[in-house]
């Protein structure tokens, strides 16, 4: 039998009266442990779910990379891209690229007889993956985006439905100025809401021949491509290899297309999202310390309360390794039972919040109507490690504290 597990496991275990000290601070040392790594756990489940959320909802919109002309953001001015099927052809040999679709935008007002606000109109036609649109749907049914025929209908926001006070197959009005005013009738066929005030407040989307003839686009001719891609982490050099391939299609104006990551054509937002890594780190700090802290003390009381036992097993010959080792196991079972709590806590709430999403958000402030969270067993078992490695290098000090204590004094000959 290896003695000094042994009795580290009676020291976890006395239940004498006489120790009235030292088992609270053993249960104040494990609530610290498993405070501190539920509240890591569920701060980490968070954020990586938020920044999911946002990311998708972004990527949603304007998908990985675009390929646009981007001298039309400077002049507002439109300039129209030849994108013809054989560079589709093309561009979808790419390894990384997972689909491809072609769109047309106009920028314009849509007017009720009340109000007026502006839009930003999309036109997709059957490339479009509705899968996104899909999943946020409000109200009514996606319209069937055609290549060729005009259906008049559009599908707006939950934003712009309620300041303009519209519902599915209510009439509006859309006007659209460059060298003359044109006007359209829409029908509003749907309405969605993702909570993402950038997008919500302006992009109506209807059918590629609507905006095309708007911008007095010939056949063949676009204002960009979106594409999606299988990595995400190789989106830059697929965004290269899709640069050098359409360096050849010049816009009307005879300027490249540039080609562009969705992290270039948001850089606020990403920027924003970055931003809270941050905050985890903070956390992860604070309560790293809070747990290392419940340790130390815990010990410290442990140590001191049992020193006629560190008395009599010095005058048994026992070394101040052997006793420093007993108690740094004594410290590291009360970490452990803290870290199984902890997770259990930590893991137990995040699962309920993912199915059930008790805690609510104001969508208006969080772009989420509730607390969206995101489980990585990987960084969680690197959380336990962490915390696990940091308690026990803090507990190697207070464990020292053995070797000051004299036989001679501690013991208390009745």
């Amino acid at each position: 039998m290896n003695l000094t597990p042994f009795i580290a496991r009676r020291i976890l275990h006395d239940d004498r009266k006489q120790k009235k000290v030292s088992r609270p601070a053993v249960r104040i040392a494990t609530a610290g442990v498993t405070l501190g790594t539920a509240v890591m756990i569920l701060s980490l489940c968070i954020v990586l779910g938020f920044k999911q959320e946002i990311k998708n909802k972004v990527i949603g919109f304007g998908s990985h990379i675009q390929v646009i002309d981007y001298s039309s953001f400077e002049t507002h001015t439109t300039h129209n891209l030849p994108i013809p099927n054989t560079l589709i052809d093309t561009l979808s040999t790419l390894p990384n690229v997972a689909h491809i679709q072609r769109f047309c935008d106009k920028q314009g007002i849509l007017k009720t007889n009340n109000d007026f606000h502006g839009i930003v109109l999309r036109g997709v036609g059957q490339e479009f993956d509705p899968t996104f649109l899909q999943t946020n749907l409000c109200q009514g049914q996606l319209p069937t985006f055609a290549d060729t025929t005009q259906s008049g209908q559009i599908v707006v926001s939950r934003t712009l439905a309620d300041k303009l006070t519209l519902t599915v197959g209510s009439k509006v009005y859309a006007y659209f100025f460059e060298n003359t005013v044109r006007m359209r009738r829409l029908t509003v066929a749907a309405i969605y809401s993702t909570h993402l005030s950038e997008f919500d407040n302006t992009l109506v989307y209807t059918d590629l021949p609507t905006t095309q003839k708007l911008n007095a686009a010939g056949p063949g001719h676009y204002t960009g491509l979106e594409i999606t891609v299988h990595n995400l982490a190789q989106v830059r050099q697929t965004a290269d290899d899709i640069a050098t391939r359409v360096r050849t299609h010049p816009d009307t104006a005879q300027n490249p297309p540039a080609t562009l990551t969705i992290h270039e054509l948001y850089p606020s937002i990403f920027a924003w999202l970055d931003l809270l890594d941050l905050n985890v780190w903070v956390i992860l700090a604070l309560m790293t310390a809070v747990a290392g802290f419940t340790m130390i003390s815990g010990l410290l009381i442990i140590i001191l309360e049992r020193t006629d036992f560190i008395g009599i097993m010095k005058s048994l010959g026992a070394t101040n390794k052997t006793l420093s080792r007993i108690f740094l196991y004594v410290a590291g079972a009360t970490a452990l039972r803290g870290l199984l709590w902890g997770n259990i806590i930590g893991i137990g709430l995040a699962l309920l919040q993912h199915r059930f999403h008790l805690f609510p958000l104001d969508a208006s402030t969080y772009y989420v109507d509730f607390v969206p969270v995101q489980m990585h067993f990987g960084y969680i078992a690197l959380i336990d490690l962490a915390t696990l490695l940091c308690s026990m290098a803090a507990l190697l000090v207070p464990s020292m504290l053995v070797s000051r204590i004299s036989p001679a004094r501690s013991v208390n000959i009745k």
